[in-house]
C-alpha cells in the first residue's frame, strides 16, 4: 500500500507511522510541520526496520503549496495513494469568554480546512478501493461529554465528522471509502494541553497501532462512519 499520513511528527500520528513501517509491506509518506521531529521519526523507523520505505516531508496542510507535494508523491508513489490518514491538528484550551475569533479561525483551518485541502488535492490519486481516514475527537462526537475550554477545538472536530459522512456518499461510485475515528484520550502532548495532569489508560503507541490497523482494514467493514474510540472520559 501507498500511505500518506499527516501530523506524523508526534503523538498518535508518530506511533501510527512506526506501526505501518514495521512489516515492510507499505510505502509511507509522513507529513508534518516540524523538520526536527520528522528526522527523529526517520531515525527511529530506520532503527526498527532498516529496509522500511518511509519518506518524511515538512509540509503544512493549511498554508503550503500543494504542487510541490504532488510532485513528491509522483516521484515516490508512482502517482497513487491507497490510504490517506488525516491526523494533523492543533488544540486551544481557553474559556469561551476568552476565545478570540482568531482562535476559532485557527481551529477550523488546522482541524478542518487543511483536511479539505489535502483531500481535494489527492483525490485524483486515490484508486477504487482506497481509504480516507479522518482522525476526529470524542470532543466533537454528538452526545459525548463536553469540557470547559475546548469549545473551539470540539466544534472544529464536529465539522470534520460531518465532512466524513458527506464525502463517503459522494465517493460511492468511485469506490473510495471515508471513515473517521473519534478518539478519546491517549497519553500525548495534546492530551496534557487539554487536561493537565490527567493520565490516560491508553498509551500513544496503543492508539497509534489501532489507527494503523483500521486504516489498512477498516474500510472493508465501514464507510461514512464516525466511530468512537474511547475507554474513558476524557
Amino acid at each position: 500500500m501507498n500511505i500518506i499520513i499527516t501530523g506524523a511528527s508526534s503523538g498518535v500520528g508518530f506511533e501510527a507511522v512506526i506501526e505501518l513501517i514495521l512489516s515492510g509491506k507499505h510505502k509511507v509518506i509522513a507529513l508534518a510541520r516540524s523538520q526536527d521531529k520528522l528526522e527523529r521519526l526517520l531515525e527511529i523507523a530506520g532503527g526498527l526496520n532498516p529496509d522500511c520505505q518511509l519518506y518524511a516531508l515538512k509540509f503544512d496542510i493549511v498554508h503550503d503549496d500543494y504542487e510541490g507535494l504532488l510532485q513528491f508523491i509522483e516521484a515516490n508513489f508512482d502517482n497513487r495513494t491507497d490510504i490517506l490518514i488525516n491526523n494533523a491538528g492543533v488544540l486551544v484550551n481557553k474559556p469561551f469568554t476568552e476565545l478570540l475569533e482568531a482562535d476559532f479561525v485557527e481551529m477550523l483551518q488546522s482541524n478542518f480546512i487543511g483536511h479539505v485541502r489535502i483531500i481535494q488535492a489527492l483525490l485524483p490519486l486515490i484508486p477504487a478501493g482506497g481509504h480516507i481516514l479522518n482522525i476526529g475527537s470524542m470532543g466533537g462526537f454528538q452526545g459525548s461529554a463536553k469540557f470547559p475550554g475546548l469549545a473551539a477545538y470540539s466544534a472544529s472536530k464536529s465539522a470534520l465528522h460531518t465532512l466524513t459522512e458527506c464525502l463517503a456518499q459522494e465517493l460511492v461510485e468511485q469506490d473510495i471509502k471515508v471513515n473517521c475515528l473519534a478518539l478519546g484520550s491517549a497519553q500525548t502532548e495534546m492530551l496534557e494541553k487539554a487536561f493537565p495532569g490527567y493520565q490516560s489508560p491508553v498509551l500513544a503507541f496503543e492508539m497509534g497501532k489501532y489507527i494503523a490497523d483500521f486504516a489498512l482494514t477498516g474500510h472493508k467493514f465501514f464507510n461514512g462512519k464516525v466511530l468512537p474510540v474511547a475507554v474513558s472520559t476524557p
